[in-house]
């Protein structure tokens, strides 16, 4: 259950960490080309290509597996890091209505919820989102032959420690897009008719979903600009970004303010349409868990 349909039994634990789960790999086979995409404008400091044109290039000077280069260290995390999206929304939901004794969510509630949810999820998944960056990088491409190599490479030559690079970053990246995805939500569905069949709740929480994830991108992307930066340092030359705030003031000063919003057609393309993905298959699949095993 959402923390946005206060009229169902909540699931149980491992009920929402499976659902959340089936939603996330559901989401990143469909739509993981785009964060490469994304990725590799992130990382370049002179200005946008367009999303054809890159997927183009990539394809042609580069291979068609290219665009699902790296896809194994997030697909190892997806599970779980949707999976934490969404459970620990609902422990984090359960836990402020009691603590501040609400009976029901209301919207700052659900932005409270969600961020929450997010940081949790950034301690999570940092690792493997700094290895899928290096693995995304053009400049890598000589240099990782694949996923596990990527990682005995960053540990032998960096260090354990290398791979919490840009933690800070991922816990303000994912803090903004949980708490605008979630609180989003709430608006939107008590904005939108009732839905009276599961046809019409499908297109309902893919509304949802998309605007959420649409605003939660708006709201995140200068913050995953400059942890994609931040990643990406290979320990080579001086380290020019450090911490989030200072990072993103660096990039406008030297970029223009523009600079903090590139690869954000590519980002809002893949979680606009990917946070609809990701609310109806949660909700799809919590509906048949909840009628079949409870």
């Amino acid at each position: 259950m959402s923390s946005t349909e206060t009229a169902q039994k909540p699931l149980p634990f491992h009920f929402q960490f499976l659902a959340g789960a089936i939603a996330g790999i559901s989401e990143i086979l469909t739509m993981y080309p785009l964060d490469v995409v994304k990725t590799r404008a992130q990382l370049s400091t002179s200005g946008n290509t367009g999303i054809l044109q890159s997927l183009k290039d990539i394809v042609k000077k580069e291979g068609p597996a290219t665009l699902y280069r790296g896809i194994a260290a997030p697909i190892l995390v997806e599970a779980p890091k949707r999976a934490t999206k969404f459970a620990a929304n609902e422990q984090y939901t359960a836990l402020y209505k009691k603590l501040f004794g609400m009976e029901k969510v209301t919207q700052p509630l659900a932005i409270a919820t969600g961020v929450s949810a997010g940081v949790t999820e950034a301690v999570l998944i940092v690792p493997f989102e700094l290895v899928k960056i290096r693995m995304q990088d053009k400049a890598n491409a000589a240099k990782y032959s694949g996923t596990a190599d990527a990682l005995r490479k960053i540990l032998k030559q960096e260090g354990p420690l290398a791979l919490y690079n840009g933690l800070e970053a991922t816990i303000w990246r994912h803090a903004a897009w949980n708490g605008g995805y979630f609180g989003v939500i709430f608006g939107v569905k008590e904005w939108l008719p009732k839905a009276k069949n599961k046809n019409e709740q499908l297109v309902n929480n893919f509304i949802a979903g998309t605007i959420g994830g649409t605003f939660g991108t708006m709201l995140n992307t200068p913050m995953d600009v400059v942890k994609t930066r931040i990643q990406g340092y290979t320990g080579q030359g001086p380290k020019k970004y450090n911490w989030t705030l200072p990072s993103i003031a660096l990039v406008a000063k030297e970029e223009g303010f523009g600079a903090l919003y590139r690869g954000f057609t590519a980002k809002v393309l893949r979680l606009g349409p990917g946070g609809g993905i990701l609310l109806v298959v949660f909700e799809t699949v919590s509906g048949f868990m909840r009628k079949h095993f409870m």
